[in-house]
């Protein structure tokens, strides 16, 4: 049995000292020929580790260690790029969202990509219980050569455990600039009866998760026909996938009733924009 979400108030429940507040704070250099981590800092119960990699990249694992974030709990992350940096930054596991009993989970995160710098933001699916309302942002600023690919996902509810996002709150904001000019802003607002929102064919024909990849970068038209050339070979059933160029930027929508098929489509599109191998994590 799973206990009925409880509706937003204007007054939390629970006082703000009891609730966790952390983050992680990056900065990424070039040191001769490789990336290395310069500066580190942590806060909370956020941890940052650095499996070692084979080529020129620095790669960071950002790790929750108390398992999950519920209403009142806030996250911050920010990472820098020194000029000609190249980093990928994942996460441990997917994060899970739990019910809230009145106030927001955030989740902030703010990119800065250096001249000629590259980052490959990747963390896997924030998983939303019945109930969570999550308000999260996106921060990018890039220099005028910079590149990026940059995702993120939503589960709402876990169906392999028959579970439904019934009720919540999901605001999502994305802000990318390119030296200092804004080129994409996009705001996502659900709230109330989400199961109810999704199922229509006008806003999610029922899906179960979604997804937005943005790239930047060179030669991203032939990106977008290897892109197009993919979605028509998956199932229209399985995952609905939509792309194109705005703002000298590439943006791809993935929606779809079946999670896993989403994460499986998922896998195969990052790793045709990064060109390499995901990170380890994403497939333990």
């Amino acid at each position: 049995m799973f206990a009925p979400p409880l509706p937003a108030a204007s007054d939390p429940l629970l006082p703000a000292y009891v609730r966790a507040a952390g983050g992680v704070r990056l900065r990424f250099g070039r040191v001769g020929m490789q990336t290395h981590r310069l500066d580190l800092a942590e806060s909370g119960g956020y941890r940052a580790r650095f499996p070692t990699t084979f080529d020129a990249t620095s790669e960071a694992v950002l790790i929750n260690t108390g398992g999950g974030m519920a209403g009142g709990d806030a996250m911050r992350v920010e990472a820098v790029l020194d000029p000609g940096s190249d980093a990928v930054i994942t996460t441990q596991a997917a994060e899970k969202i739990y019910r809230s009993q009145a106030s927001d989970t955030r989740i902030e995160t703010r990119l800065t990509v250096g001249v000629g710098a590259a980052l490959a933001w990747l963390p896997q699916e924030s998983i939303l219980f019945s109930g969570a309302r999550l308000a999260r942002s996106l921060t990018v600023d890039l220099a005028s050569d910079a590149r990026l690919v940059a995702c993120e996902t939503v589960f709402f509810g876990r169906s392999a455990m028959g579970e439904a996002m019934l009720r919540g709150a999901l605001r999502d904001r994305w802000r990318i600039r390119r030296e200092g000019r804004l080129v994409f802003a996009e705001d996502v607002r659900l709230e109330g009866a989400i199961a109810e929102t999704l199922a229509r064919r006008a806003v999610g024909a029922g899906a179960r998760a979604a997804a937005t990849i943005i790239a930047a970068g060179s030669a991203l038209q032939d990106r977008l026909e290897q892109i197009r050339a993919l979605a028509a070979d998956e199932p229209a059933d399985a995952v609905e996938l939509g792309a194109g160029i705005v703002s000298d930027l590439l943006v791809i929508r993935l929606l779809s009733p079946d999670a896993q098929a989403l994460r499986r489509v998922l896998v195969t599109l990052l790793g045709q924009l990064t060109g390499r191998a995901l990170p380890r994590t994403w497939s333990t």
